[in-house]
């Protein structure tokens, strides 16, 4: 089993504590902002920040499915880690300052992937098609928090 990562990043215009506000809005903002691979959005307990247990399924592609149960901490300032129950996958969603009025968000996901040849696809492929789906939820949640809402 190897590692497997995907990160993306955006640039908001926003000060980072309405972004992080925002961003640890599970109950709010966060169900908004999914595109249409997410379904059978909950959350569970909580909804602000750490603390927060939320539920979803992920269809990354049209064969691959995964139920999500993710406990939310804050190992850091400005940081939400999602942690999924059913896997080894974890989320760790950044923001920092990046200039007057302006945030980096960077979400950053690793699992651990398949051995063998479909690990090498698996490493290959899944972290671009993550990518994508994680660049439309970062341009839905920009979209948002810089429009006020």
């Amino acid at each position: 089993m190897a590692l497997v990562e995907a990160t993306t990043e955006r640039i908001v215009a926003a000060e980072p504590e309405r972004v992080y506000a925002a961003l640890a809005d599970y109950a709010g903002t966060r169900g908004r902002v999914l595109p249409e691979q997410f379904s059978e959005y909950e959350v569970r307990e909580g909804g602000k920040g750490a603390g927060t247990l939320v539920h979803w399924r992920l269809q990354a592609t049209s064969k691959r499915v995964r139920d999500c149960l993710l406990d939310v901490t804050a190992p850091a300032e400005r940081q939400l880690l999602e942690s999924d129950r059913n896997s080894s996958m974890t989320t760790a969603w950044t923001v920092a300052e990046a200039g007057a009025g302006r945030s980096k968000v960077v979400a950053t996901t690793r699992w651990q992937g398949a051995g063998g040849i479909g690990g090498f696809f698996e490493r290959t492929f899944a972290p671009k098609g993550l990518n994508r789906i994680y660049d439309e939820i970062l341009a839905k949640f920009a979209a948002e928090v810089e429009g006020g809402n």
